[in-house]
């Protein structure tokens, strides 16, 4: 059971989210309509509040925590990368945090920016709108264009989907013991991104 109550408080879970048993979810956390979250991912809301919008991913090995009386808030469409840290942060519409990355106490990421693999944002930064974001510590590099904030939406659309997939297709099971012919993964279109101009 991923779910814990905390001091009385219990999380709050849209019914089309997708919360993976591996998951921890602790206290005030409230995860929005067609969420998903990765085994691994530790979202603690004991000291303060957690509120992941409509629409975000949180991948697996993901942490989110805050000091005492901050709220974290992720909103709508927020994505973020396997393993990354937001700490006391809050990130805005469509961002996407990179595998890895580390967002620190008091960062607002403003719409659609974009933090690269293994970047450290330090704390108390404001980043403007459509910053690509990278380095340790993090630096803005340039504006995210068009085609790479639309590869973005892109990517996440594909994980707003997965709750559902997950919900009809995921299930404990014993592996096979040598290969065989099974039912193909579903085909998707959608490639890494190589053009950073």
């Amino acid at each position: 059971m991923p779910f814990y109550q905390f001091n009385g408080i219990k999380p709050v879970v849209h019914p089309s989210a997708f919360v993976h048993p591996q998951a921890t979810v602790t206290g005030n956390v409230t995860i929005g309509r067609d969420v998903y979250i990765g085994p691994g991912a530790a979202i603690r809301g004991d000291w303060g509040a957690i509120i992941i919008e409509d629409g975000c991913n949180v991948q697996e090995n993901c942490t989110i925590h805050m000091f005492p009386g901050v709220t974290v808030l992720l909103q709508q469409g927020a994505h973020i990368g396997h393993g990354a840290i937001i700490h006391g942060a809050t990130i805005g519409p469509n961002c996407l945090v990179g595998m890895n990355a580390v967002i620190m106490d008091e960062v607002v990421l403003e719409a659609e920016c974009i933090v690269g693999a293994l970047a450290f944002v330090k704390g108390g930064q404001r980043i403007p709108r459509r910053s690509l974001l990278a380095g340790n510590p993090a630096r803005i590099i340039r504006e995210v264009s068009d085609e790479m904030m639309a590869w973005k939406t892109e990517g996440t659309r594909l994980y707003q989907q997965l709750p559902q997939w997950c919900y009809e297709t995921l299930q404990p099971c014993e592996p096979l013991n040598e290969a065989q012919t099974q039912q193909p993964l579903r085909v998707v279109d959608y490639q890494v991104f190589k053009k950073l101009s």
